[in-house]
């Protein structure tokens, strides 16, 4: 087994999945060290019970709350990471998320890069991960000259009605976008067939646009690319004077390796990649690696967030529901100075899904007739950085989080100025649903990047401040994350790092390989 790489990469999600694939042409010698497996093709992709009653896929981890509790975090360790489950909305952030803002409970930061930096790897990010959608419908759509390569999904009958009925009232519904392989103008051949096994589950059909399919098994036709699956990095290990990592210890199919890397980044996701660097300390890093500034695990932010279970008269029998999103009061309304949030459809719920929301008394007949008449959607507001909002590594070795939400009256806002609408429009029944720590889907701000060492763990091409060949790529590098899905923008900044990258090895684009295994 080789031990020696050029570069290694500890996970393979949005971060390191892209990251790999953007690198792999470079004939460079590349490890991609994933901590769990393949999910397996087979129908059980598809299967509710398994997926959301049983957690067939899920992380095994088991986390610690500030109470110390135990929770099970709704994350997925295998090739692809959680995107492998996501529900593929893939959105840019606003251009003014990128500048200090001001919100009703205190102010989200302004990234020391803004969002014309960020703009030429969006449009290359959208290409890859196959993203659909229009142009000019997004009432807050940042700038671009790039039309998608992929146009939008459409509607069902029921949503369409939906549309019309928010429009009429004043609002500009636009068509959500959406990472999937898609042919809209010939359905007959493509890839997805817009079922109702797509938000939240794996795709059967391998039609999602997720790390795994879109960059990952790309990325490993390359020679020079090693992919080692069900490998457990457990610390990172520096030379004696503490400059440089030389190398990973990790647990491959339950025997110890040491891989030493050139360059080694972590991409495990916001939690766990803070959560390396803190069991990695040593001798002269004693309160972890790369935490000179003792910012590696703060600032964490999540999202808050909240389903909305809209209940009318007319049934929907929508399959494929989400296509849709709303921005009207992404910046605040006619009665707010302040950023509310962002809102879309989810994937259509059946009753079964439903019922973890509702209290056990329920009967599940109520919950069909609920299920049957409800659209589905997912309200999200910015959660403000705050340092004491933070990961630690509790005496035990397992991973503790602190967090108290902020900024709540941003979401409570939006919630009532929606439900207001939406009563308006014949939704008569809305039971809302608030989402609990566990939910990790949009975890961030970790190690955030930026130019000041003291108050970042990241410089601006993500490399750490006190470790010379230590990267991260994950959304841990967010100064703040605005209220858009931060998918995109995770995609998007490895690719921005690969092109630093490639400089850094000296890579022209002359000296891109071809060859493939």
């Amino acid at each position: 087994m080789q031990k020696h790489y050029d570069i290694i990469i500890i996970g393979t999600g949005a971060g390191g999945g892209t990251l790999a694939y953007a690198l792999a042409s470079t004939g460079k010698r590349i490890l991609l060290l994933e901590r769990g497996d393949y999910i397996p093709r087979e129908k059980q992709n598809w299967d509710m019970k398994a997926v959301y009653g049983n957690a067939l896929y899920r992380t095994d981890q088991r986390w610690l709350n500030s109470q110390e509790k135990s929770f099970q975090p709704t994350l997925y360790h295998r090739v692809g990471g959680s995107t492998k489950v996501y529900g593929a909305a893939l959105l840019r952030m606003r251009q003014e998320d990128f500048e200090e803002m001001q919100h009703y409970e205190g102010v989200s930061p302004a990234w020391d890069l803004k969002y014309e930096d960020f703009e030429p790897y969006y449009n290359q990010a959208e290409k890859l991960y196959k993203v659909h959608g229009k142009r000019g419908e997004d009432p807050c759509e940042p700038p671009t000259v790039k039309e998608y390569d992929y146009p939008a999904l459409p509607h069902e009958p029921r949503i369409k009605q939906v549309v019309q009925s928010l429009e009429i009232l004043g609002l500009k519904p636009f068509s959500i976008p959406m990472g999937i392989d898609r042919d809209v103008n010939n359905a007959a051949q493509s890839p997805c067939i817009r079922c109702d096994t797509c938000d939240g589950y794996p795709c059967l059909v391998d039609a999602k646009a997720d790390a795994q399919v879109c960059c990952v098994d790309k990325a490993i036709k390359y020679e020079n690319v090693t992919l080692m699956t069900n490998a457990h990095v457990e610390r990172l290990v520096t030379n004696n004077s503490g400059t440089e990592i030389r190398g990973v210890e990790a647990t491959v199919a339950g025997v110890k390796e040491f891989f030493n890397g050139d360059i080694v980044v972590v991409a495990c996701g916001a939690i766990n990649s803070a959560a390396l660097l803190l069991r990695s300390a040593s001798d002269s890093h004693p309160n972890g690696l790369a935490n000179s500034s003792g910012m590696v695990g703060r600032n964490f932010v999540k999202h808050n967030t909240t389903k909305l279970y809209a209940i009318s008269t007319v049934p929907n029998e929508t399959v494929f529901q989400k296509t849709l999103a709303i921005n009207d009061f992404y910046f605040g309304s006619s009665e707010d100075t302040k950023p509310l949030g962002h809102i879309h459809l989810m994937g259509k719920h059946k009753w079964e899904m439903m019922q973890p929301d509702f209290p056990r008394w329920v009967p599940s007949s109520l919950l069909k007739v609920f299920a049957n008449h409800s659209v589905d959607w997912w309200m999200q507001s910015e959660d403000l950085p705050n340092v004491e909002n933070r990961v630690e590594i509790a005496k035990n070795g397992q991973i503790k989080v602190y967090y108290r939400q902020n900024n709540r009256k941003a979401h409570q806002r939006l919630q009532h100025q929606f439900k207001k609408i939406l009563r308006k429009a014949g939704f008569p029944i809305i039971f809302s649903v608030p989402m609990p720590l566990k939910v990790m889907n949009h975890q961030g701000g970790t190690c955030r990047f930026g130019k000041d060492s003291k108050l970042n763990v990241l410089d601006l091409n993500c490399r750490t401040h006190d470790i010379d060949n230590l990267y991260v790529v994950d959304s841990g590098f967010f100064p703040s994350m605005g209220a858009m899905n931060p998918t995109l923008t995770i995609v998007a900044n490895a690719l921005r790092v690969a092109e630093h990258l490639k400089q850094r090895l000296n890579v022209s684009l002359d000296g891109l390989v071809s060859k493939t295994k």
